[in-house]
């Protein structure tokens, strides 16, 4: 792609899509949406409202204008003429290739269509194209104009140098970006966490702790030291001058232990009843809106004293 990326098309606008065009319009993009809702355009210009002075502390909203944005009837105007695509609709595959039947006639050759699919495949999206060679997996992490992770993965069904020019863009949007080495449901990052939530699960159902209690278990514990660096790095660190060697070495026979003991349950009716129950004790009447600033201010905290030492 030679052409600059100075307008993206965002097409979804729930909470992922509203999230990606904040970040955007921050980093001084224009911005032209698309989402079939009656309210899509209030709920959007609400989040923003609501996100923009994050984006100010954090020093990403010097450029930038969140009127700078252009909402549209249907998808295929969002993206007419578009260099860049961001698309977060539902995670269906039935809704996904409606919307790539809609919007690939209107596309332009050196389009990049970026899905944030948090757990489809690209091959199987791929599926819902003519050629699917503009297309690849852009997974975010929600709230995606807070929290930098983006997961890529494209394959060779994926046109030369879309993964690069993407991985750019999105580097200059402040992004951290990984690549997957090949597809697997989930992606990266929504196995790892399935995999804690699973076990958070098991304790809670068979009485270890409650709900609450576990997630402290985390966001007191773990979940402070993941903030800096991953698993396997802290894991090294915590053995010295060992490294990764002295800490199986010390603790094999540890974890050999724990993972036959780990829990396997299902999301059953009552499972969602004890989690719905442990939430509600721990929210204390709190409403979503209230939860989710209070979650937005830590991770700005958080982002603020990372970003030091990127």
């Amino acid at each position: 792609m030679n052409r600059p990326i100075q307008r993206v098309g965002v097409v979804g606008a729930g909470v992922i899509g509203a999230s990606w065009t904040t970040l955007f319009l921050a980093a001084g993009l224009e911005v032209d949406v698309f989402d079939p809702a009656d309210d899509a355009e209030k709920s959007v210009r609400d989040y923003i409202e609501r996100a923009w002075p994050a984006m100010e502390t954090l020093g990403r909203a010097a450029q930038g204008n969140p009127d700078a944005l252009r909402f549209h009837t249907s998808a295929g105007d969002a993206v007419a003429d578009m260099a860049f695509i961001q698309e977060s609709v539902p995670e269906r595959l039935p809704v996904k290739r409606a919307i790539y039947a809609e919007i690939e006639p209107r596309l332009a050759p050196d389009a990049i269509v970026a899905t944030s699919t948090s757990g489809l495949m690209l091959s199987e999206l791929q599926e819902g194209w003519t050629d699917p060679s503009r297309l690849l997996l852009a997974h975010p992490f929600n709230p995606p104009h807070l929290i930098p992770l983006v997961e890529l993965y494209a394959n060779d069904r994926t046109a030369a140098g879309i993964l690069e020019t993407a991985e750019t863009f999105y580097d200059s949007l402040g992004k951290v970006t990984i690549r997957l080495q090949r597809e697997v449901p989930g992606h990266v990052a929504n196995r790892l966490q399935a995999a804690l939530w699973r076990e958070a699960i098991h304790l809670a159902v068979t009485g270890v702790a409650s709900v609450g209690d576990i997630d402290k278990a985390i966001s007191a514990g773990p979940g402070i030291r993941w903030a800096a660096m991953g698993p396997s790095t802290l894991f090294s660190l915590a053995a010295g001058e060992g490294g990764i060697r002295a800490f199986c070495d010390r603790f094999r026979e540890s974890f050999h232990r724990w993972w036959p003991d780990l829990g396997t349950p299902q999301i059953t009716e009552d499972v969602v009843q004890k989690l719905a129950d442990g939430i509600a004790e721990e929210w204390q009447g709190n409403s979503i809106t209230e939860i989710e600033d209070k979650r937005d201010a830590l991770i700005l905290d958080i982002l603020k004293a990372v970003e030091k030492h990127r």
